[in-house]
């Protein structure tokens, strides 16, 4: 045990003498993958030294355990709960088969008396941990205040959204009673037929432009006053030269003209209307599924139905961005926590879309597929790529390669934490100039979540 505690950090500048002390008092512990070492809550009366193994440091938020942090060999824990005489602030579980020392109390406390190598090396450790700490719950924190944000949003939209679509179809359908009625009159009849057919699909802008010219010219030939004050809607509206000369020689025909230019406008801005509702009620439908509310942390999650989310809430970040989709078909769900991971997509997304800017054909491509035990994401853009001496930072904490003001840096390391602490997945890098990948790979079934 003497040589073996030499290796760890905490005692490497000890005196002999205390060394010995610290071995005497120290007990070996073991523990199988998933058992308890503490309980947060629970009193403290020693700390302990992970000598193999990895050990999960567990932090109750949110009716769930959030996983704060994966410490291994020569690292200490337990000890902030007794130098600040509190109850454990935390949940420790084995994640692997862990051999751990423990160390009362009292022998802790004599050695920070009398090394102070030990105790700027416990101080390092609590700043450290605390950092992190902070950050991961602080991005809990606004995970929450955006799942109460998104559902305040959904129901206050959901509503309205509804009524408007109910609204735009009363309005169709009260057009169409009027539209009969007036239609009485003599030869509007069909020209209302004609109107109810509407535009031929796919008119480039010239071909409407010049039909606009060729039926303002037909119009002003027959007498009609203000022919170009018409022409836009009426063609618009798919009346054009070919439509109203099946109607013959009316000597009505300018009432009858503006009745159809007036009848026309109102049913586009009826479908205007339903269409821009049904938009509002799709928003509300995809910002359910992104945010999983009223469902459980972990569910069976639809990978590629979360890309495809993200992608929905974030249009906006991809104007003129041409996306490349290769979905492999028939994937299985995985056993996830699907909140967390529509942060993953949306981080490797924005950043994809943010280093696009000013490449000239720029393209997105999303891939998706089954490799054995696990779903890989691929999130792939054709931009500069990522500078050779950066590659082995992006992970950390802080680190951005973005410009002040346009990242905090947490981004990919918040991602990092979600995919391979909580779901025991993979996140790696691959870029030289014109490509890069950052590759999510998932298990079906995560040994990580089956034990929370």
């Amino acid at each position: 045990m003497y040589e073996r505690f030499r290796q760890v950090p905490l005692f490497a500048g000890l005196r002999d003498d205390h060394l010995a002390r610290i071995c005497r008092e120290a007990q070996d512990l073991r523990l199988e993958p998933g058992e308890l070492l503490f309980r947060e809550g629970e009193a403290a009366d020693r700390a302990f030294i992970v000598t193999a193994g990895e050990v999960e440091i567990l932090k109750s938020a949110d009716q769930r355990q959030l996983l704060l942090a994966v410490v291994g060999e020569g690292e200490v824990i337990g000890e902030a709960a007794l130098l600040q005489a509190e109850p454990r602030s935390a949940t420790v579980r084995a994640r692997t088969r862990t051999d751990l020392v423990s160390i009362p109390k009292a022998a802790l406390d004599d050695l920070l008396e009398s090394s102070p190598s030990a105790s700027r090396s416990v101080f390092d450790t609590l700043v450290r941990r605390m950092r992190e700490n902070h950050d991961q719950l602080r991005q809990q924190e606004r995970m929450a205040q955006l799942g109460t944000l998104t559902a305040g949003v959904v129901h206050e939209l959901n509503n309205p959204a509804a009524a408007v679509q109910r609204a735009a179809q009363q309005l169709g359908g009260e057009l169409d009673r009027l539209a009969g009625w007036l239609a009485a009159r003599g030869g509007w009849a069909e020209g209302l037929e004609l109107l109810r057919q509407g535009p031929p699909a796919n008119r480039s802008p010239v071909e409407i432009s010049d039909e606009e010219a060729a039926l303002e010219d037909w119009l002003a030939h027959r007498g009609v006053p203000d022919p170009w004050t018409l022409s836009p809607a009426l063609v618009e509206a798919g009346l054009g030269v070919d439509q109203l000369g099946r109607l013959g020689e009316l000597a009505d025909l300018g009432n009858l003209v503006r009745f159809l230019e007036s009848a026309g406008t109102l049913r586009q801005a009826a479908a205007e209307i339903a269409e821009g509702a049904e938009r509002i009620s799709q928003i509300v439908a995809v910002l359910r599924s992104y945010s999983y509310l009223d469902r459980a942390p972990v569910q069976e999650v639809d990978v590629v139905r979360g890309v495809e989310d993200t992608l929905a809430l974030f249009g906006h970040a991809t104007p003129g961005v041409r996306i490349v989709r290769d979905y492999e078909a028939g994937l299985p769900t995985i056993t996830a926590l699907g909140g967390e991971l529509n942060q993953v997509w949306t981080n490797l997304i924005e950043n994809a879309c943010d280093a696009l800017a000013g490449v000239s054909d720029p393209a997105l491509t999303l891939r998706a597929y089954r490799d054995g035990d696990r779903i890989v994401v691929d999130v792939e853009d054709n931009g500069p790529g990522i500078p050779a001496e950066a590659q082995g930072q992006v992970f950390d904490v802080f680190y951005t390669t973005k410009p002040p003001g346009h990242g905090t840096g947490l981004g990919l390391r918040t991602s990092y934490r979600i995919v391979v602490l909580e779901h025991g997945g993979s996140l790696t890098l691959r870029s030289e100039p014109g490509r890069t990948t950052f590759r999510v790979a998932l298990p079906i079934s995560s040994p990580v979540l089956a034990s929370s």
